[in-house]
């Protein structure tokens, strides 16, 4: 007998791992164009990415200062979590839109690592954060 698990909505947060979040915070604002919606210095700094269908946020955090616990009655008690090496992150871009992206990121001095179409003929462009994350930008075609 197979037990069907209940329906999720979508992916609410994506978070990647960064050691300077100033620089993070700029790369984020400044060449991605996210809107920066909260910041604890030295923690974490987090990132509108849309409001539609549903709010979606990018969460970048130091590694090191969420892997310790919560204190003992803390108001969050967010469990500890943390990576170690660069993540990746993909941002959907509509299709007559990723000619600009490229030229957008080489303005910024954003190199591409890859630039091509998969098999389905959805585009992807790859590059990297300052922390080194891989992110790519794609048509969302790729996974219809």
């Amino acid at each position: 007998m197979t037990k069907s698990a209940p329906p999720v909505l979508g992916t609410l947060e994506t978070a990647l791992y960064a050691e300077d979040l100033d620089i993070a915070a700029s790369f984020w604002t400044d060449v991605m164009g996210l809107t920066q919606i909260v910041a604890v210095p030295g923690r974490h700094v987090f990132f509108r990415v849309t409001d539609t269908p549903r709010p979606q946020v990018l969460l970048i955090f130091r590694a090191e200062a969420t892997e310790k616990p919560p204190a003992p009655g803390a108001s969050l008690p967010v469990p500890p979590h943390g990576a170690r090496g660069p993540g990746h992150v993909c941002l959907a871009v509509a299709p007559d839109r990723l000619d600009n992206w490229r030229r957008h990121l080489a303005s910024h001095d954003v190199g591409i690592e890859a630039d091509f179409r998969w098999p389905n003929g959805a585009r992807s462009i790859y590059f990297r954060d300052p922390a080194g994350n891989s992110i790519e930008l794609a048509d969302p075609a790729l996974w219809a």
